[in-house]
């Protein structure tokens, strides 16, 4: 276990020590408790498992339960989780990104 959690403390450091942060956004839904938030960094580096220079962490659910997330963790590359089920996802670029996060986002009951 603590070698497990060394080698992804070491990612994290060693990614986003050069990291610049370009957008963040966060909402939480006083009527249904859900929230929004969408947190882009572009890097001096891609990320193991990405071909581009961004790292990046999209969320839409509860506290207690995700609905939808994007990321690109390092060494899995780009991903979706959607109701539990993870996919591959194409990155072309973080508008696209940002837009594609949000129609799922919608589509699951999000507004």
């Amino acid at each position: 276990m603590v070698s497990v959690t060394l080698i992804s403390y070491y990612g994290i450091i060693h990614h986003m020590a050069k990291a610049t942060l370009i957008f963040r956004d966060k909402q939480v839904d006083l009527i249904d408790g859900s929230i929004t938030e969408m947190v882009i960094w572009q890097l001096e580096e891609p990320v193991p498992g990405s071909q581009h220079r961004f790292k990046y962490r999209l969320f839409y659910g509860f506290p207690d339960r995700p609905v939808v997330r994007y990321d690109n963790e390092t060494g899995k590359g780009d991903h979706r989780h959607i109701e539990g089920r993870e996919d591959a996802y194409a990155f072309t670029d973080e508008k696209r990104l940002v837009e594609d996060f949000l129609a799922d986002r919608r589509r699951l009951g999000g507004k």
